[in-house]
């Protein structure tokens, strides 16, 4: 899908620094479940000071941009941190689990049969444009995001999480929404979906302002209007995205913060020394190798997630010999993970062998994994046709930004390049500007292996599995292009399935479907670190990495 400050020898020069802003800086220069409901984080609390002088804006560096603030058209976690600060959804995780509470819903009801959800909306909210949010504007968001001829499904528009968490259109799933009065919206399955609350809490389902989404039409994903503690005020591309506290948000005495400033610094380095010298307040993804710096420094603190993510090699089944199952379960041996581990994690992961994490309920421990065997590689390449090694370059596409799952994706990309060198596997490694790594392995053309990530989004293995290997999910999240008619029977039957017992059975057979296909080589998960100035408080940082800023302040 998140501190310090040196405290004032006298009072004047304590209003003084408070006044310079966050850390003497005030411009911007600038992704019940066991996994799901892991322990959070939670930065220190006191109550907050109420002297004139307390810090009211937070400034968050973070590894890359946004690609889009319109959360129904993204996948990717930078783009939702932002939206989770605009935009509220009917749902919403309960701060540091995946369990549901009400937010715009104050409470829903469900069918015996499990097919009609009804759901009673909390009155008088309105949007950041001072329009009201009703039952006919969750409508309007519903039907803009599975109506393929909507008028406001804009060019290049697609709806990657819609389709994936509800089938194609969402057709497969919802049947109709629609409005039973103005604070009361019902939804119509076409068969029960057992994770439908979960996935309808996801910020991707953010309810947008209708009006704004008429107006701005194409440039809506460039000022989002939603309901949230944080109103949109700026984005300087590849820079920073401002925000400012939305003084009218229907949730009593939040946000705490009047300005929220998140800044775009792709090295981990030059991110940490931002936080060191209090140009930044928060910072994303912190580099393991600067984990000993952290712990010792009395000013600043760790923040760690719990660990719900997957870090993995696609191979782009479009291209060959990728199509060859041989082939890639010969290069799944030739990738030294523990290797890996030990230089560039530093402890804080684990080796990957299935496409979701240990954690989470449904996880098949009896899957083993391809071990690292470069002789077993050079066989079963033979096997594939190709005794000497592949003839052609192979294009790696190696992550430009640092992830939750993934510090620094080029050095780990390297490290892979060498091990199947030796197996005769030659490889070129791209790292294009990060919206345009996400353009090129969603269209699958350019790479034949890409590197990507997953953080889970709402303590489900369906948001795993099925989110990206399921043949619903091309094109968008499955980004290998891997279909396995086999695979997709028990994915949907594992969704109309309401008992857990009999899920999970699913979701292990499914994974042992996937470790013979091999489309991926899963490389780890990981805990990734959070740092901040040691006087941040009410930080939850959670298992989906979308945490909330509204309940942060500075003591």
């Amino acid at each position: 899908m998140k501190k310090w400050s040196h405290l004032a020898l006298v009072l004047m020069l304590s209003a003084a620094f408070a006044l310079s802003g966050c850390g003497g800086n005030n411009s911007a220069n600038t992704e019940g479940n066991t996994g799901g409901n892991a322990a959070a984080t939670t930065a220190p609390e006191s109550s907050p000071d109420a002297a004139a002088t307390a810090q009211d804006t937070l400034i968050v560096g973070r590894g890359g941009d946004s690609a889009s603030l319109d959360p129904a058209i993204v996948t990717d976690g930078e783009s939702l941190k932002i939206a989770h600060q605009v935009f509220d959804s009917l749902l919403e995780y309960k701060p540091g689990t995946s369990e549901v509470q009400a937010s715009l819903a104050d409470s829903w009801e469900v069918s015996a049969d499990g097919l009609i959800y009804t759901f009673k909306l909390h009155p008088g909210v309105k949007f950041h444009d001072g329009t009201d949010f009703n039952a006919d504007a969750v409508v309007f968001n519903f039907k803009r995001w599975s109506d393929p001829a909507s008028a406001f499904k804009f060019e290049g528009d697609s709806f990657d999480y819609f389709d994936s968490m509800f089938g194609p259109d969402g057709s497969r799933v919802i049947k109709e929404v629609k409005a039973v009065d103005a604070t009361t919206v019902q939804f119509v399955l076409n068969q029960p979906q057992a994770p439908f609350l979960q996935n309808i809490a996801m910020t991707s389902f953010g309810i947008a302002s209708p009006t704004a989404i008429q107006e701005k039409k194409e440039n809506f994903k460039n000022e989002p209007v939603g309901t949230g503690p944080f109103v949109f005020t700026e984005w300087k591309h590849n820079d920073s995205i401002t925000l400012d506290k939305n003084p009218n948000y229907w949730k009593e005495g939040l946000p705490k913060l009047n300005k929220v400033i998140v800044r775009s610094i792709p090295d981990n380095s030059a991110r940490f020394n931002a936080l060191q010298n209090g140009e930044i307040d928060l910072m994303e993804d912190l580099s393991p190798d600067d984990l000993s710096t952290l712990e010792g420094n009395t000013e600043l603190q760790k923040i760690e997630r719990p660990p719900f993510n997957v870090a993995y090699l696609g191979f782009n089944f479009k291209k060959k010999p990728f199509d060859n199952v041989k082939v890639r379960q010969a290069l799944n041996h030739a990738v030294n993970k523990q290797a890996i581990i030990d230089a560039f994690f530093a402890g804080q992961a684990q080796a990957a062998i299935n496409p979701m994490p240990p954690s989470l309920w449904g996880y098949n421990d009896s899957v083993k994994d391809y071990e690292y065997d470069l002789d077993k590689a050079k066989a079963l390449l033979a096997e594939a046709g190709y005794p000497n090694g592949l003839p052609d370059t192979v294009t790696l596409y190696a992550m430009p930004v640092s992830r939750p799952y993934m510090p620094d994706g080029k050095k780990v990309a390297e490290a892979i390049q060498a091990d199947w060198e030796k197996i005769g596997v030659k490889t070129v490694i791209e790292s294009p500007e990060w919206a345009t790594y996400l353009d090129d392995t969603k269209a699958g053309e350019k790479d034949d292996i890409f590197m990507l990530g997953w953080t889970g989004d709402n303590g489900d293995p369906d948001n795993f599995i099925y989110t990206l290997l399921d043949k619903d999910a091309i094109p968008g999240n499955n980004r290998a292009f891997y279909a396995n008619e086999e695979l997709h029977t028990i994915l949907v039957n594992a969704q109309k399935e309401t008992d857990q017992t009999k899920r999970s059975d699913l979701y292990k057979q499914a994974q042992e479907i996937i470790k013979a296909d091999a489309p991926w080589v899963p490389l780890v998960h990981t805990t990734p670190l959070l740092a901040a100035k040691a006087n941040l408080k009410g930080f939850v940082s959670g298992p989906t990495g979308t945490e909330y800023y509204s309940e942060v302040y500075f003591e």
